[in-house]
């Protein structure tokens, strides 16, 4: 309507300037009149034109916007529509879900009202049975009791006289079968435990592998040549007492071509001397002052290097939140050896059997790593109190909060204190699968000798035993007894009693295994 009355309006204004014209120019000719008026027209037409153009240009644009709101609007309607259905559909399934919930407990009230009866009428009668078994019993005690007197009379004796001589001759019998039996169960017992834990065991250590390195109380130092030596020597001796003195390292010097050995029982000082070494060799400035500064300067290069090997041990076997003195006394143990057994070594290979173990028995695998991780941190405090290593480890752990099943684990795993939790045993079987495995230890052939003679006399020690055999490394000692001065019976119970008496008297990697043979054997000759 707008673009309508716009319209009229420029014709009207056309129409009027032309009149105005007309009356104002009187005196111009009809022929110049017609033209202004002509002109006028088509003006006006041209406007006209341009207006309708213009609204039906506008007309469009709105039916556009409107077509396109009304297209917005009923696409939303359609998605509220659709998610109304969903929303409807799935209270429909759950709907019917606790329906048939429903239909099921009542199914199983129903089921559990008649079990109820059912129990109703056993306790009936059972209750019934119970009374009629009584009045048997009191028959049966009667019928007893008359035919008891009667064999008091036949025999000439009392029934508790019967009764201790029928007592006496079973007892030997019964002793015999009782031995028998206990043998076998025992013997059963063992094959079934035997096999599961040979499983477990196996396992576990088929999953770990490492490396052992074997360390020494001297390290050889290699130099390019013996003119080397003088110059470590120095001028009366001087540089070599400084070294000593600065690493607490003895440094011999002698005609061993091209090397210079460094003797002392601490591995962390001998590493720290052969450091020194290398540099001051390397460095060719060899003097008291300079090698105190290097030996500083290789000091705090070692207890970096000995924080960083504790860090990666403990990211390695996935352990978090040590105390930092823990995680340095890990890192420690990487120069640390026990029977020749790398220390640091030995406690991740008993953390990883630890984990593995502790997964198959359905434990705690984390604490049972950490425990096998921390088991032998007693052997690397900074002072050295006079307590086995395993009760340090403890006070160790206790002090720097560990918790109290992992603490007991450490102090328990050499049987100095009352096992308290299921992780401690299986850190002490882990530590001697890592110690007691071929390979892992030295051992000085004395002390080994001596072992095997000391577990060959506790079998002697026994009556009936003519020889006694420690083979197998002493994982096994054979018994021979006399087959005249013992019974199988007997030859169990010996077997017994010795691997008894080696435990709780021997220490040695692993379990010993006690065969007793009893043989009988007839000679004759012919003449």
């Amino acid at each position: 309507m707008t673009t309508i009355t716009t319209i009229g309006l420029a014709v009207a204004a056309a129409v009027i300037a032309a009149g105005l014209t007309f009356f104002l120019t009187g005196n111009a000719s009809k022929k110049r009149r017609s033209s202004i008026l002509k002109e006028a027209e088509a003006e006006g037409e041209m406007i006209k034109k341009e207006k309708i153009l213009q609204a039906k240009e506008k007309f469009i644009q709105l039916k556009s916007e409107h077509d396109r709101a009304v297209s917005e609007r009923n696409q939303k309607i359609a998605q509220s529509e659709q998610r109304a259905k969903q929303i409807e559909s799935g209270l429909e399934g759950q709907k019917r879900e606790l329906e048939n919930k429903s239909r099921d407990l009542d199914n199983k009230m129903r089921e559990l009202e008649g079990k109820a009866r059912d129990a109703e009428k056993l306790k009936e009668q059972y209750t019934a049975q119970m009374g009629s078994l009584d009045k048997k019993k009191e028959e049966l005690a009667a019928v007893i009791g008359e035919q008891n007197t009667r064999l008091e009379a036949i025999g000439g004796m009392t029934a508790e006289e019967a009764k201790g001589i029928l007592i006496e001759n079973l007892r030997s019998e019964a002793q015999a079968q009782a031995a028998a039996y206990v043998s076998e169960t025992l013997e059963e017992a063992k094959m079934t435990a035997s096999k599961e834990a040979k499983k477990i065991v196996v396992q576990s250590i088929q999953r770990v592998a490492t490396e052992t390195a074997i360390e020494n109380s001297v390290t050889v130092f290699n130099i390019e040549s013996d003119e080397i030596k003088g110059r470590i020597i120095g001028r009366e001796g001087r540089n070599i007492r400084a070294l000593e003195a600065a690493t607490g390292v003895e440094i011999i010097v002698d005609d061993t071509p091209e090397a210079i050995i460094l003797s002392g029982f601490d591995p962390v000082r001998r590493e720290i001397a052969r450091l020194a070494l290398h540099q001051l060799v390397t460095d060719g400035r060899i003097h008291p002052a300079r090698i105190e500064e290097v030996v500083a300067k290789v000091e705090k290069q070692i207890e970096e290097e000995i924080v960083e090997a504790g860090k990666r041990t403990t990211i390695d076997l996935g352990i978090h939140n040590l105390h930092p003195e823990l995680i340095r006394l890990i890192g420690k143990m990487k120069y640390r050896s026990s029977y020749g057994q790398n220390l640091l070594q030995h406690a991740r290979e008993t953390a990883n059997l630890c984990g593995i173990m502790a997964a198959e028995l359905g434990l705690n695998a984390k604490a049972a790593r950490r425990a096998g991780l921390l088991h032998d941190i007693g052997k690397v405090p900074d002072d050295q109190p006079e307590l086995p290593h395993a009760l340090i480890g403890m006070q160790l752990a206790e002090k720097f909060k560990e918790r109290p099943d992992i603490a007991n684990a450490i102090g328990a795993h050499h049987d100095e204190m009352e096992m308290t939790s299921l992780i401690a045993p299986i850190v002490q079987v882990c530590d001697a699968i890592s110690g007691a495995r071929p390979g892992a230890r030295r051992e000085v052939v004395e002390s080994y000798i001596k072992r095997l003679k000391e577990m060959e006399d506790i079998a002697m020690a026994y009556p009936g035993v003519m020889k006694t055999y420690a083979i197998q490394a002493g994982r096994e000692l054979r018994v021979i007894v006399g087959a005249d001065k013992l019974d199988d019976a007997a030859s169990d119970q010996l077997a017994h009693d010795v691997a008894r008496k080696i435990q709780e008297e021997m220490t040695y990697p692993g379990q010993v295994k006690i065969t007793v043979i009893r043989e009988t054997r007839a000679v004759s000759y012919a003449k």
